[in-house]
């Protein structure tokens, strides 16, 4: 079974209904955005990244791309290397390990649950969403391309 929505863009997305038990081999994830939000006063923000967590799979993983002239455009005077080195540093944490610091000891879901808590910096996450996939690692490429680049 499948939906067709047409969004406000004018694109038409496809949406599958999974019926109980019909999953397909996929599992649930959640994803969230990362956003730059360079003058929080004027609420303004560009996507810069996604952040994806399967707890089937104990995945936690992030992508980002950063948009210097998007960025620039919002604020001209923006630090875009500490910009750069707190997208790094949300990576870092997905991969967890020793790069991570203290929260690289931390399972998937408590390293994702921290990234995605709201905060007030430069570097904010978005909502929170769910989905089906199969394979986790190749959704957040798909997320990142569709959103964010």
């Amino acid at each position: 079974m499948s939906e067709r929505h047409i969004h406000m863009a004018g694109s038409v997305v496809e949406r599958h209904i999974i019926k109980g038990g019909e999953g397909g081999g996929r599992d649930v994830f959640e994803y969230a955005l990362l956003r730059l939000v360079p003058r929080v006063e004027r609420g303004e923000y560009v996507n810069a990244g996604v952040l994806v967590y399967c707890r089937a799979k104990a995945y936690v993983g992030a992508r980002t791309h950063l948009d210097e002239a998007r960025l620039l455009a919002l604020d001209p005077a923006a630090d875009v290397a500490g910009v750069r080195a707190a997208l790094s540093a949300v990576e870092r944490v997905c991969e967890g390990g020793d790069a991570a610091g203290p929260a690289g000891a931390d399972d998937a879901g408590r390293r994702f649950r921290w990234l995605v808590a709201p905060r007030s910096t430069v570097v904010q996450p978005g909502p929170v969403h769910t989905g089906l996939t199969a394979d986790p690692v190749a959704e957040t490429e798909r997320l990142l391309d569709l959103l964010v680049r």
